[in-house]
């Protein structure tokens, strides 16, 4: 297997690919799927007898995935060495039943996922993607990936002349009557939805049983800037953790005392409460199952843990260049500043002293350089998976991720060198012999 090449500009190139492939949780994980098999995984039933002998292994659930590589001999000593990311981003979702007009024009109705920058999605040419459960015909049902990349959407702003406080006071959305987005000027001459996604699966409407289906904004990924030193796309957050993971994994030379495990979950966005995110049962579930293919007793599988650490990979906020205030003054973010390392008193991230001192350690041994995050206090603080991978295993877990601007808009922006940066410390985590680490 031919290693991923991790210099800046490749990786951009292959990180662009991979975030135009993933408009959807559940594309996500069929794009890293597809990139296990071809680098010589096995994708694993959940439901089927788990694999016994030495290999590189992973399953699904939605939009969730965890995979793991066995070399040789496993040994409770190493423990595992676990990156933890999520697969979903805040967007606008369609409801069961999403057709809705209004003055004459055709819209479909939407719920807010997660905490999205509601302002940045106004305007924007719009496609829809996620997964669809149709019937087609009495004797089987089943599950299908949907995508459909034309500007199909849009959710228009009002124009400045009626509303001429916008400038002054701010933009004021109502999330019930404000983000419901049009898709016909004509209410009497388009189909009802069900029968326009019927026509797309070439199935009858009343084939069409359920969806989990999402908008997402058409501009490809870019670089941007005079000297193209910034980098603009739709899901950095969290899609480019994703896949700094995967290549990780991908390019890493695994150390067999030590067994590494990507993990990607769903969910995250609200909160991580279902049976793909990181509160479910999904990692500790694999993790034993690991343990007890590999013939280890329940003992050694707890003590396995005790030697097991996480990074949770997840975005950072770099320091704003327009609102400087709004960030901790003693600890500024830059943009390709190198990874970030986020603490939090409160326990928002899972990061402590021997988990930082660990990777702090590893990034000098390879010239990564690193970056500290901390909130004010006078301003909440977000969280991650990481906090609740360590209440739920009670191992050692770090939060670090990429700098990034405009976290939760439609486009986010990071730089050019830092993703790649990610990738290699990522890499060199799974690798590192347990006796240096």
């Amino acid at each position: 297997m031919d290693r991923p090449d991790l210099s800046p500009n490749r990786h951009l190139e292959d990180l662009s690919a991979f975030l135009a492939a993933s408009p959807s949780p559940f594309h996500a994980v069929a794009e890293t799927s597809r990139r296990l098999v071809d680098a010589g995984f096995t994708n694993v039933d959940e439901a089927a007898n788990w694999p016994a002998t030495p290999g590189r292994f992973f399953i699904q659930r939605g939009g969730a995935l965890v995979a793991w590589s066995t070399a040789g001999e496993s040994r409770p000593s190493g423990g595992f060495r676990i990156i933890g990311a999520h697969t979903d981003s805040p967007n606008l979702r369609l409801r069961p039943r999403p057709d809705h007009q209004s003055v004459g024009m055709a819209q479909l109705g939407v719920e807010i996922y997660g905490g999205a920058l509601l302002n940045s999605w106004l305007d924007r040419d719009l496609g829809i993607s996620g997964r669809v459960h149709i019937a087609p015909d009495q004797n089987r049902s089943e599950t299908r990936l949907f995508r459909f990349d034309d500007p199909l959407l849009r959710v228009p702003q009002l124009a400045i002349h009626l509303d001429r406080a916008i400038n002054s006071e701010g933009l004021r959305l109502d999330p019930q009557r404000h983000l419901q987005p049009v898709w016909s000027n004509s209410a009497d001459s388009v189909p009802r939805f069900r029968a326009w996604l019927g026509e797309q699966l070439a199935v009858a409407p009343e084939s069409v049983l359920a969806w989990d289906l999402m908008t997402h904004d058409l501009t490809p990924p870019a670089l941007l800037g005079v000297d193209r030193s910034m980098f603009a796309s739709a899901r950095l957050d969290n899609l480019l953790s994703c896949h700094a993971g995967l290549i990780a994994l991908l390019s890493a030379s695994i150390d067999a005392s030590a067994i590494p495990v990507l993990c990607l979950f769903d969910h995250e966005e609200v909160g991580s409460q279902s049976s793909s995110g990181a509160a479910s049962q999904l990692l500790p579930a694999v993790l034993e199952r690991i343990s007890l293919a590999s013939g280890w007793t329940r003992d050694e599988w707890f003590a396995s843990l005790a030697s097991s650490i996480c990074i949770s990979a997840d975005g950072a906020h770099a320091t704003h260049p327009n609102w400087p205030e709004r960030h901790e003054p003693d600890h500024p973010v830059f943009l390709d500043g190198g990874p970030v390392l986020k603490w939090n008193a409160d326990a928002r991230y899972g990061t402590d002293a021997p988990g930082a001192g660990r990777v702090l350690s590893l990034a000098q041994r390879i010239g990564i350089p690193m970056q500290t995050f901390v909130s004010r206090n006078d301003m909440p603080c977000g969280s991650t998976i990481g906090p609740i991978t360590a209440a739920r295993l009670g191992i050692t877990t770090v939060d670090m991720g990429v700098a990034q601007l405009s976290m939760h808009s439609a486009r986010e922006l990071t730089g050019v060198v830092d993703p790649a940066r990610f990738a290699t410390l990522l890499a060199a985590f799974l690798a590192e012999p347990t006796s240096t680490f």
